[in-house]
C-alpha cells in the first residue's frame, strides 16, 4: 500500500454528530486536490474497497453537483448526490452529501488539504444533522472504516499517478 508506515488516523469526534478521519498521502497537495476535481479521477478511487461508481452528472464548481451511483461489492446500488459548496484550490473543499437533492438527512463534509513536507495531510470532517444519523452511518454503513478505505484508495491512486509521471 502507498505510504507504508503512514497510518490513517481517526481522532475522537469533536461533537456527537461528527466523524473526523485524516491520512498522510505521499503526493503533492496539488495532485491530491486534483483527484477530486475531475470525474475521470474520482471514478477510479471513490468509495470503500470493492465499490465502483457510475456518474450520472458532474460539475466541479461551487454550487455544482455530482450525481452518481455507488455500486457495492454485494450488488447493492446506492444513489448518491454531492453539491460542491465551497472550493478553495488546493486547500479545501466543502460539500453537502446525500442520497438525492433536498435529502433532509444530507450531511456536510469539509476536506482540508495541508502540505506535510512533500506529502499531503488530508482531513475529512463530516457533520451529520443529528447524532442518530451519525450513529446510523457508523453502525449500518460502517462510515468510519469506509472513510478510511476511501482515503487509502485515494492514496493508492495518486501514488500510481506519481509513478507514471502524471501530474497537475
Amino acid at each position: 500500500m502507498a505510504g507504508a508506515g503512514r497510518q490513517t488516523q481517526t481522532e475522537p469526534a469533536a461533537a456527537d454528530r461528527e466523524i473526523v478521519i485524516s491520512r498522510i498521502i505521499d503526493a503533492p497537495r496539488e495532485l491530491v486536490f486534483e483527484a477530486f476535481t475531475e470525474v475521470r479521477h474520482l471514478s477510479r478511487w471513490w468509495g470503500p474497497e470493492g465499490f465502483t461508481t457510475t456518474t450520472r452528472s458532474f460539475e466541479f464548481r461551487e454550487g455544482g453537483e455530482w450525481v452518481f451511483v455507488l455500486h457495492g461489492p454485494d450488488g447493492t446500488d446506492y444513489s448518491e448526490w454531492i453539491r460542491w459548496v465551497r472550493i478553495v484550490p488546493p486547500e479545501r473543499i466543502d460539500l453537502l452529501h446525500g442520497e438525492h437533492r433536498d435529502d433532509p438527512d444530507a450531511f456536510a463534509s469539509a476536506l482540508v488539504f495541508e502540505r506535510d513536507g512533500a506529502a499531503t495531510r488530508i482531513e475529512m470532517r463530516t457533520l451529520f444533522p443529528t447524532r442518530e444519523l451519525r450513529d446510523a452511518a457508523v453502525e449500518k454503513y460502517h462510515a468510519i472504516e469506509g472513510g478510511r478505505q476511501t482515503l487509502d484508495s485515494l492514496a493508492a491512486y495518486v501514488a500510481d499517478l506519481t509513478r507514471k509521471g502524471a501530474g497537475s
